[in-house]
């Protein structure tokens, strides 16, 4: 996963609805109708949020007759949760420590 992927991702995470998405496809796939009832948004809206998070391959989705139903791209999160847990291993392996002139 390169930086500018990542950024994406983030971008993408800015949002609350967004986050509140995440959190709710964690416990399985979900149909777009089930999402929306969550929300006081419109489909449209839905839809808007649901394109951020497929374009940035956060959530997969799958149509099945008229409905989209989405998931978390469990490889994509790995990578995501890689890249972080990477940040940490570094700042530990280097002892880095905070700056005294701040």
């Amino acid at each position: 996963m390169d930086m500018m992927e990542i950024a994406n991702i983030n971008k993408a995470l800015s949002s609350p609805v967004r986050l509140q998405i995440i959190a709710m496809l964690a416990d399985g796939e979900q149909c777009a109708c089930h999402i929306l009832e969550r929300f006081e948004i419109t489909q449209p809206t839905l839809s808007h949020h649901m394109h951020v998070l497929c374009d940035c391959h956060l959530v997969r989705d799958r149509k099945q007759g008229r409905w989209h139903y989405y998931a978390l791209d469990e490889e994509c999160i790995r990578c995501l949760a890689s890249f972080f847990q990477e940040l940490v291993q570094r700042e530990k392996r280097e002892g880095q420590t905070p700056c005294d002139e701040c």
